[in-house]
């Protein structure tokens, strides 16, 4: 195993982030997956100047996207967008493509159980074709009941991975595990070898070490289950306005180059832009509380 982050949660400079991680002992990214806003080239060069490498990509589901839309141009634009990511991921070496299959923050369904179900299947197994030839392990990611209304438990993401093909896989984050599972720990043991990528953040999305997980019997579960991929850190800071704030200086006082979309996207997830000092600490606890044990 090995620790790597997603780097959708502050809008800064690529290389600002690549440099973070370096210093903190990460040894990979998982890029956002904006397929038009990076020159893979030259995202590539920094990360040998770094001596990281790119795991993969994880889908940024905005309104618009969603593989079980009742809309076909918005399932063919899904398919489309997903198909980019991976195409960004081969061209940076990457090894998989995490993929939420619904809009994020959509808790609403457009058809029946049985329609949806076969539009994500054949959206996803148009990617998967993509995906194999790309050489790029795709895994399906169950988000909790107030993020999405489609994949929210693991054996969902289970069914779904079986559904599209022999070598699709999933991936689970410890934040949405904590809500939707009864035993986060069975759920990972079941996942076994489908089990392509594992997202960490605490019980309170803060970084791991600042809630109530074992990280401990995490780490050991996946060890014990065979898991050698990516640790891929995605915290998301709820923000405090009240006087009980225990970091002040968490908000970032400065103008900010981010588009509204992602504006949107950051602080639909209970967060907001993140000030520069407090998000290199949320990434160096992280790696101090993980690294020790993988």
């Amino acid at each position: 195993m090995h620790l790597s982050m997603h780097n959708w949660m502050r809008a800064e400079p690529i290389e600002v982030t690549i440099a973070r991680l370096a210093k903190y002992g990460y040894k990979s990214i998982e890029i956002s997956g904006e397929p038009e806003k990076y020159d893979t080239k030259e995202v590539r060069g920094l990360l040998n100047q770094y001596g990281l490498s790119c795991w993969g990509s994880v889908t940024l589901m905005f309104p618009g996207l969603c593989f079980p839309a009742a809309d076909e141009a918005t399932r063919a634009r899904t398919v489309k967008y997903v198909k980019d990511c991976i195409t960004m991921v081969k061209e940076l070496d990457g090894q998989e493509m995490t993929i939420v299959p619904g809009t994020v923050g959509k808790v609403n369904p457009d058809s029946t159980p049985e329609k949806e179900w076969a539009w994500a299947v054949e959206g996803l197994q148009e990617v998967y074709a993509h995906a194999q030839k790309a050489g790029v392990r795709m895994a399906l990611e169950p988000l909790n009941r107030f993020e999405t209304y489609f994949v929210s438990r693991a054996d969902q993401a289970l069914a779904l991975a079986e559904a599209v093909g022999p070598d699709c896989g999933v991936c689970l984050d410890t934040f949405h595990l904590n809500v939707e599972e009864a035993d986060m720990l069975a759920s990972i043991r079941r996942a076994g070898p489908r089990l392509v990528d594992f997202h960490v953040a605490d019980n309170n999305r803060l970084a791991c070490g600042m809630g109530a997980l074992n990280w401990t019997a995490i780490v050991r579960t996946l060890k014990d289950i065979g898991y050698d991929g990516a640790l891929t850190v995605e915290f998301v800071a709820p923000i405090d306005r009240t006087p009980a704030n225990p970091f002040p200086e968490a908000i970032e006082q400065h103008p900010v180059n981010i588009s509204a979309e992602q504006l949107k996207f950051i602080e639909d997830h209970g967060s907001s832009l993140l000030s520069e000092s407090f998000y290199d600490y949320l990434v160096g606890r992280c790696a101090a509380v993980l690294l020790p044990l993988i």
